[in-house]
């Protein structure tokens, strides 16, 4: 087990469940207050998606990001900035036997540097990169990011000085994963983020977890989450099999069965899970020296 446990919060993520839950976050002054939100609670890291404040939807606009990272920047309240850059991998491939043309609703796909634009500009402390493509819905959208992409894209982080978290979704995503950082391309220490749970990719049971943490690269420092009612026991998993915590709204939208959660709640309801079993919380000031962070 691990007793010296750093939390991540997703404040909001970029699916369509704005009109899921009342308070989601949306809009730039939101999203940074929700952030702001989990550091009180007790989460040493912020994990930032933006989205259109017109629509709710995901969005990739630098000037959105940019909002949001001077916000909490200003604020009297420290917290580690992780900002996405997972979005503009999205393919939808037309329906039945016409998936070309692509679905043009749904398909949002750019080259691997515009998609770290506004890492570039803002130089958080740490960025995602989702580390191989995937089926990620039940219809035709697929997660891009072929071998080409992602060694341009830790390329780039890398020559930024941020500090990539790995986002493993399945277990050759750790393949992917060790091949970046034999190509030198992944600096230590090697941060990852197992995401269990999600259809398609590698289930959160015990079995699995296990197997994914038997594969991690030596002296990797990972954190893991699931989705929907499993986010909450997971915090429990991930500490038992030595890994950090994520908990938010990008991945579950309640507290309790039928009440709705805020970012602060579900902070402090894994706080409370993992203080229980006698772990010990990091501050956002020991996060950034065990993970060796470029503070800004």
């Amino acid at each position: 087990m691990n007793f010296d446990v750093f939390v991540t919060c997703a404040v909001t993520g970029s699916g369509e469940t704005a009109d899921k839950h009342p308070n989601l976050p949306i809009t730039p002054a939101q999203i940074a207050d929700a952030a702001i939100e989990a550091a009180k609670a007790g989460a040493a890291i912020a994990h930032i998606h933006v989205r259109d404040p017109a629509t709710g939807l995901g969005s990739r606009d630098p000037a959105l990001y940019r909002e949001v990272v001077e916000r909490v920047r200003a604020s009297d309240t420290d917290v580690i900035i992780n900002l996405t850059a997972g979005m503009g991998g999205d393919l939808v491939f037309g329906q039945g036997e016409t998936p070309l043309p692509l679905n043009a609703k749904g398909t949002d796909m750019v080259g691997p540097l515009e998609r770290l634009v506004h890492v570039k500009e803002l130089l958080p402390e740490i960025c995602t990169i989702d580390c191989g493509t995937m089926n990620f819905s039940a219809g035709d959208y697929v997660m891009t990011n072929t071998p080409s992409m992602l060694r341009a894209m830790a390329a780039a982080v890398q020559s930024y000085g941020v500090r990539p978290e790995l986002e493993v979704f399945d277990m050759g995503h750790l393949v992917m994963v060790k091949q970046l950082i034999k190509e030198g391309l992944i600096s230590d220490p090697v941060m990852i983020q197992l995401c269990m749970g999600i259809p398609y990719g590698a289930p959160d049971d015990m079995l699995t977890t296990a197997a994914m943490v038997a594969q991690l690269p030596p002296n990797a420092i990972f954190s893991g989450f699931s989705i929907g009612r499993h986010q909450l026991p997971y915090v429990a998993m991930a500490a038992l099999a030595g890994g950090n915590v994520r908990v938010g709204l990008e991945d579950n939208l309640y507290l309790d069965k039928g009440v709705f959660a805020s970012n602060g709640d579900l902070v402090e309801r894994a706080v409370t899970i993992l203080k229980n079993m006698g772990a010990r919380i990091m501050t956002p000031e020991q996060t950034r020296a065990k993970l060796k962070l470029n503070r800004r």
